[in-house]
């Protein structure tokens, strides 16, 4: 496994953490009864997280423009928590299963479709 993947997934999983931390107080403690509405708010506390841990860190982008790469970024992560939201939706809210296994299941998609965006498009 190359250093930048080792990075990237010790990234993923600080950012992963903290989206789930929020989606759990989300549910729990605030009691948004929506885990797809509760899921988009704790995603935007995960993608934070993950921009400052992909530039600095995965993929050491700090030549680029800030600027262009926070826009691609977001584009980007905008896509996966649409998709993310859209997964939770679907496995808790209309499916009516454990909405913890949904969050799995959405985070596995959106590791792989993140790596290669990031690599890619956002920190060439």
């Amino acid at each position: 496994m190359s250093g930048q993947l080792v990075r990237y997934v010790i990234n993923g999983v600080v950012a992963t953490v903290v989206h789930y931390g929020v989606l759990h107080f989300n549910i729990e403690v605030l009691q948004i009864p929506v885990a797809g509405i509760a899921n988009a708010i704790a995603a935007v506390f995960g993608i934070a997280v993950s921009f400052v841990g992909n530039r600095y860190f995965v993929f050491h982008g700090q030549q680029g423009s800030l600027l262009k790469q926070g826009s691609l970024f977001l584009g980007v992560y905008v896509a996966i928590a649409a998709l993310h939201a859209l997964v939770m939706y679907i496995w808790a809210d209309r499916l009516g299963y454990d909405y913890r296994i949904g969050f799995l299941i959405a985070t596995a998609v959106q590791m792989a479709f993140s790596f290669i965006a990031n690599k890619l498009l956002v920190f060439k």
